[in-house]
């Protein structure tokens, strides 16, 4: 019997060969986090070894594990963990876009559910384990009673609810960074954090996914273990495309966005102030200094940068741009970029430099939010632009 274990075959090995990789990176995680103390690092640990936790149990099945050792009492301690998966996602998404964020002793209430299915399952093993028998069974009385058909149903629905829940709040809090970063940058695109919005797209698909597969095997016909292998193999691609991007993302630059994801109240300026604190002047200095001093040319400004400059605070810049000029810090500055580019087009610089060459002289740092601010801009792509010869 012991020849059935361990069994690598189509199922099992590439699971195997996933969570290898993920606790890989979990433990590279771990070990920056306390070389560094990035508490976004411990996060991101976390959740790829729970996630990878959950893998390995479904994957020494597939190996034969469960067939093999009848009496294993793994059941016990395969504990569906997304209550505290989804937390840890948002806290995570929170600590790299929050330069503010410090975990506080209110945040382990997110962690309630989690600790409370923890301590229940360890109540229901030892009482189990108690009783006659135990030894040669690989469920006790309360595991078959109790647990698994009336427990595990209700543990399901409320973490459904849970889950949608966390989900959207994740969702909302990367979104108003995504805004922000536009409020203070000029250029974006190494801080847009595009595979987070990757990762909480597919963890999306994969939370309809178990929906579906759950209700299916519910209320239709009960899929087996075989069956469900395609959702197991999903999560586990998920895990390394988080684990590798997490580990090998550089977030230091977000350091100067210093704002806080709840606003407060007294950070929220009186209408009347903003009306007078803009002035014309304002509005004229500012246009001067971008023509005269061109700013915009150094690629790495930002709000703090041209607010020196221009001898104003961030928010009475930020306002003058807003108000006076409609548009956000990011769509002021790339539009004087823009019109730095298509005079420079006027004499002939591109017969020298090839069009992303000029981009980069104008201020912008990568050719995808160059061809998109162009476009935005001016309805065409800077190749159609020179062809046309638009001036």
């Amino acid at each position: 019997m012991l020849l059935l274990f361990p069994d690598f075959n189509i199922h099992s090995t590439p699971l195997l060969f996933l969570s290898i990789q993920g606790l890989i990176f979990a433990l590279l995680l771990c070990y920056r986090y306390l070389k560094k103390r990035n508490v976004s690092d411990l996060f991101l640990f976390l959740i790829l070894l729970i996630t990878c936790y959950s893998q390995t149990c479904y994957t020494i099945g597939f190996m034969g594990w469960y067939d093999t050792f009848r009496n294993t009492k793994v059941n016990y301690w395969l504990i569906p963990m997304s209550v505290a998966l989804l937390p840890l996602i948002y806290l995570y998404v929170k600590s790299i876009t929050m330069t503010s964020f410090k975990f506080k002793k209110k945040d382990w209430l997110h962690f309630v559910p989690a600790f409370l299915i923890i301590a229940y399952r360890v109540v229901i093993y030892t009482y189990d384990a108690s009783l006659d028998g135990f030894n040669t069974t690989q469920n006790g009385y309360l595991k078959i009673n109790l647990d698994e058909p009336f427990v595990l149903p209700i543990y399901a629905i409320l973490g459904y609810f849970q889950n949608l829940l966390y989900l959207a709040f994740t969702f909302q809090l990367f979104y108003f960074y995504r805004k922000k970063i536009k409020g203070f940058f000029s250029n974006t695109y190494k801080m847009e954090l595009n595979w987070i919005l990757s990762f909480l797209v597919l963890y999306a698909l994969l939370f309809v996914y178990d929906f579906a597969q759950t209700t299916v095997s519910n209320l239709v016909i009960e899929l087996n273990y075989m069956q469900q292998w395609w959702m197991t193999l999903y999560t586990g691609l998920i895990i390394i495309y988080v684990g590798v991007m997490g580990f090998f993302t550089d977030t230091t630059k977000l350091q100067k966005l210093n704002f806080s994801f709840t606003p407060n109240r007294s950070s929220i300026p009186n209408l009347d102030d903003v009306e007078k604190s803009i002035s014309p002047d304002d509005i004229a200095s500012l246009k001067a200094l971008m023509s005269n001093q061109k700013p915009y040319l150094n690629p790495d400004l930002n709000l703090a940068d041209l607010a020196q400059m221009a001898r104003m605070n961030r928010a009475q810049l930020s306002e003058t741009i807003n108000s006076g000029f409609d548009m956000n810090f990011n769509d002021f500055v790339n539009k004087y970029r823009v019109e730095e580019f298509k005079r420079k087009l006027d004499d002939k610089v591109h017969q020298k430099l090839s069009l992303l060459g000029i981009a980069f002289e104008c201020g912008f740092n990568s050719k995808a939010t160059f061809n998109r601010v162009f476009k935005k801009l001016t309805n065409t792509s800077p190749t159609e632009y020179l062809k046309t010869g638009i001036s």
